[in-house]
């Protein structure tokens, strides 16, 4: 998968809420950033493997718990927004 070149809130919750929604078999426009991840039922199968896309995608390593940590889209991208800023 290829890295983007410019990263920032928007494009990660973006990123973040298309995957939630594969995993949910939702549309991504159902899902909102604001929601925590387990009322929707996202169950934690899901939650790792989320987890597990983030780093091959964005090539970084995250905690396996970080969608629980982080529990709704915007928090795990703000978070990942961080971790990725660190690697600069």
């Amino acid at each position: 998968m290829s890295v983007p070149t410019a990263h920032n809130e928007q494009t990660l919750t973006t990123w973040i809420t298309t995957r939630v929604a594969e995993y949910l078999r939702r549309p991504p426009t159902e899902i909102d950033p604001t929601t925590p991840l387990a009322e929707y039922g996202l169950d934690s199968v899901a939650a790792l493997s989320l987890c597990g896309d983030v780093e091959d995608h964005y090539e970084v390593t995250i905690d396996p718990t970080a969608a629980w940590d982080y529990p709704t889209v915007r928090a795990l991208a703000g978070h990942l927004l961080t971790e990725l800023e660190g690697q600069e």
